[in-house]
């Protein structure tokens, strides 16, 4: 089977290496739109012009399913996408569920885009998730760009972890891919404060459940 997989830039990568380990033998077609970085301060509008044509040539291309590896947009336009296009989505979503169930401090940090974190779908897994959980939100609206230019500012990095695990975060959530490439940083500044998570795993894990309804 041909996968696609979207993402505005070097996240879709992570993504899509996870998913060529998970599944040896079936075709990942990776589309970036790093162009028009970053993804996470634009309007849902911009975002669907944008996102749109890409996901329309990866079914052009044959691809039978497209994870779209990407929390702004699958946060704020997913919906719409689904509408348009014949071929199912799998979309990637911030973890705060498996966070609020794993905390025992009662206090989760989530690394999101302005444009996730602003979104009514963050919104709603936090009211639906996260009752009587304190979630913070660390401003990470510069971390796709350094990462993508691959200019990593470990001072910055550390300095927004620090005050999360400061404050008492003992869960961290990755939700944007771009933020996979440096998870290993991030573990290492959390140290043994905080679990950090990300879902390539449950994204593997749906993508699984979409093919086998597919052939």
């Amino acid at each position: 089977m041909k996968i696609g997989v979207f993402d505005s830039g070097v996240g879709g990568l992570s993504v899509a290496k996870a998913i060529e380990l998970a599944l040896p033998n079936d075709q990942v077609v990776l589309r970036e739109d790093s162009e028009n970085l970053p993804y996470g301060n634009k309007t849902p509008q911009q975002l669907y012009d944008l996102v749109l044509p890409l996901l329309k040539s990866l079914v052009d291309e044959g691809c039978q399913v497209i994870v779209v590896a990407c929390n702004t947009v699958t946060t704020t336009i997913i919906g719409q996408l689904r509408q348009t296009l014949t071929v199912p989505l799998v979309g990637i979503e911030p973890m705060i569920k498996p966070a609020a169930l794993q905390t025992k401090s009662g206090i989760i940090a989530v690394c999101a885009t302005p444009t996730t974190l602003g979104s009514q779908r963050y919104k709603w897994l936090k009211n639906e998730y996260a009752t009587g959980v304190q979630v913070l939100e660390p401003d990470c609206s510069d971390w796709s760009t350094m990462i993508e230019n691959n200019q990593i500012n470990h001072g910055k990095i550390a300095e927004r972890i620090e005050s999360v695990c400061q404050k008492g975060a003992d869960v961290i959530v990755l939700a944007c891919t771009h933020y996979h490439w440096i998870q290993d940083t991030i573990d290492t500044i959390a140290g043994d404060r905080a679990v950090v998570i990300q879902p390539e795993d449950a994204i593997i894990a749906q993508l699984k459940r979409v093919i086998a309804q597919i052939v």
